[in-house]
């Protein structure tokens, strides 16, 4: 069993990576936010636990979380490879998920921290806009609207996120750097950490993933 993790702050890449790496290779994207609402959905045990933190407004412990990760990769088979993104976000969190790992004779064999300048991570989320109606996603830069403030696909109103405005994500930002500091530290100490380049295009940053993955077979 392998694994990997996709580590980097908001508007570093990762959504895209994962997706693009889950349809060229064989791993298998874990995310947490979904094993979580679907625990929650179908009742299970540690899905009725983690509700009752979500529903009084609180995080949800890390040994939680970290239970919902070994119910899914208790689940699989000895030759699959895992995923995950946005998981572990604290050093709390990886020391379990080591534990976890370990119960099944497996290990993070890299984490791809996808590391770019501030300014350019402002840059990317502020631009970002999605339309009212149909909930396409423009950017004001890299991807914008035939029209300005008009959805392409449906002609709805494009508007900005609330939460996409430069004081808000300044704040995601410096919560972001505080908190994988020491998680960085740890895994660079575990020689698995991968910095990956997430300034320049999408699919050279890719590149570099999947030519690490393929060259470690």
């Amino acid at each position: 069993m392998n694994a990997i993790v996709l580590l980097g702050a908001p508007g570093a890449g990762k959504g895209t990576a994962a997706e693009r790496i889950r349809t060229e290779t064989d791993y298998k994207h874990i995310s947490t936010g979904d094993m979580l609402r679907e625990a929650v959905k179908a009742h299970t045990p540690v899905g009725t636990q983690a509700e009752a933190y979500m529903k009084r407004g609180e995080l949800v412990p890390d040994s939680i979380m970290v239970c919902l990760v070994e119910e899914r990769l208790s689940r699989g088979v000895a030759s699959d490879k895992y995923m995950f993104d946005g998981f572990p976000r604290t050093i709390e969190q990886a020391k379990l998920l080591d534990a976890v790992l370990g119960k099944l004779n497996a290990k993070v064999d890299y984490v791809f921290y996808l590391d770019a300048p501030r300014e350019l991570l402002l840059s990317r989320l502020t631009g970002r806009r999605i339309c009212r109606s149909c909930g396409a996603n423009y950017h004001v830069v890299n991807i914008p609207p035939k029209k300005a403030g008009v959805c392409d696909a449906c002609g709805g109103e494009l508007y900005q996120r609330s939460d996409d405005t430069e004081a808000t994500i300044g704040t995601r930002l410096e919560v972001f750097k505080e908190q994988t500091k020491s998680l960085i530290e740890y895994y660079s100490q575990r020689g698995v950490l991968v910095r990956v380049d997430a300034a320049q295009h999408r699919d050279l940053t890719l590149k570099e993933i999947l030519g690490r993955l393929k060259s470690a077979g």
